[in-house]
């Protein structure tokens, strides 16, 4: 058994269950390329995210799980978790083969800690939590919402939170981990390096160049509330909309269809645009005149938040969980009530037709460079990965 590392560069055997990029996934690129030189990334499956973590050179091994442990849900109940358990002890045991050579594992989602966290027992190394979820009624059955607590208080040594949001409600649903608020850092770059004539010509090839262009950026859920922007896009006659991202799961196809039939049913099929998933993010956000963030339950964090900040469009969100710890309402983006078309159609139109949006746009990517930059998460991460080695792995 190899012995922890007395590097400065600590040996991290981080542990997520998708091969989907979704934020999760795009949060773990960023924080695995500090540590590629030392550390590796371990996935339950295959895809696209373990395609983007070898083309970042981030060391990446696959350990194809069974189909009932992939496929086990927020929603699931007892039913599922149990037809899991056979394949689950498997996937821990070719897990803490590899552990044994690092100093600590970090786990990336729910389904990560449980697999981590039994290997890290076996093995005897330390287990990181990197808490992307609000473990609320909205987003997790009971069962599930035990089963994470469960896992962070028997295993876990430390637990980051991507906000203030997510830590209250760990702490609320019974946990009882050391936790700390670590938010995401996204790096500015790609948001920089949009030109005007880029904006120009994406523009002209969606066929909008002179009309006002609102963007709603995510997975294809209905608690992300695509369908709340295209009931107040009906009060916006001149206004288009931008809906980008892909239903990703079984139960998202069926809301992704009523979206289109309500589309339809609306008259809007001119004027809303579906373009599923696309690579060229910073520039359709840049091409927008508002960013929307329309979840009708509280996000963690909110990523696509932060983004829209970055682009310098004045960006208008969901007034709950993460969202109220990223916008100052009215100074650096603007809030509104959840399940609310009304409301945002009111705030919409405000932006649309008024000048200050631009200096509202200016405010917001101002305090996303100061607040969430990838220098400040590395530096929340790194003082936890320094704090939970130099203690042994004890809380």
């Amino acid at each position: 058994m190899s012995s922890p590392s007395t590097s400065s560069k600590p040996r991290v055997l981080f542990v997520d269950q998708s091969g989907r990029l979704g934020g999760a996934e795009l949060y773990l690129l960023d924080v695995a390329r500090a540590y590629r030189d030392t550390s590796r990334v371990v996935l339950f499956e295959d895809g696209p995210f373990a395609g983007a973590l070898r083309d970042a050179q981030i060391p990446t091994t696959v350990l194809e799980s069974a189909a009932a442990v992939r496929n086990v849900r927020k929603q699931d109940g007892l039913r599922a978790l149990l037809r899991a358990l056979p394949g689950l002890f498997q996937t821990v045991a070719r897990l803490a083969r590899l552990a044994r050579d690092y100093d600590l594992l970090f786990a990336n989602t729910q389904k990560a800690l449980l697999v981590a966290g039994l290997a890290g027992w076996w093995t005897g190394r330390p287990v990181i939590w990197n808490l992307h979820d609000l473990l609320t009624d909205d987003h997790f059955t009971r069962l599930n919402r035990w089963a994470a607590i469960w896992g962070a208080n028997a295993f876990a040594t430390h637990v980051i939170a991507n906000s203030e949001a997510s830590r209250q409600a760990f702490e609320a649903a019974g946990g009882r981990v050391p936790t700390s608020v670590v938010y995401n850092g996204i790096d500015p770059s790609p948001f920089e390096a949009v030109s005007s004539s880029a904006v120009a010509a994406l523009r002209a090839e969606l066929g909008v160049e002179d009309v006002p262009l609102i963007g709603l950026f995510g997975r294809l859920a209905e608690w992300k509330g695509q369908h709340v922007l295209i009931e107040a896009l009906s009060s916006l006659p001149t206004a288009h909309a931008l809906l980008v991202g892909d239903a990703l799961f079984d139960g998202d196809q069926a809301y992704a269809r009523s979206l289109h039939q309500r589309v339809a049913e609306l008259g809007l099929a001119d004027r809303v645009h579906f373009l599923g998933f696309r690579a060229d993010v910073p520039t359709l956000m840049t091409a927008c005149d508002v960013i929307v963030h329309t979840s009708v339950a509280p996000e963690p964090f909110g990523r696509v938040i932060v983004e829209g900040m970055l682009a310098a469009r004045p960006v208008v969100a969901t007034k709950a969980g993460g969202a109220l710890e990223i916008i100052t309402d009215g100074r650096t983006g603007c809030l509104v009530p959840p399940s609310d078309p009304a409301a945002l159609a009111n705030t919409l139109s405000s932006l649309l037709h008024t000048p200050d949006a631009t200096e509202l746009g200016r405010a917001g990517r101002a305090r996303a460079r100061r607040v969430f930059s990838p220098e400040a998460m590395q530096s929340g991460i790194d003082a936890v990965l320094s704090r939970v080695i130099s203690n042994n792995g004890q809380p």
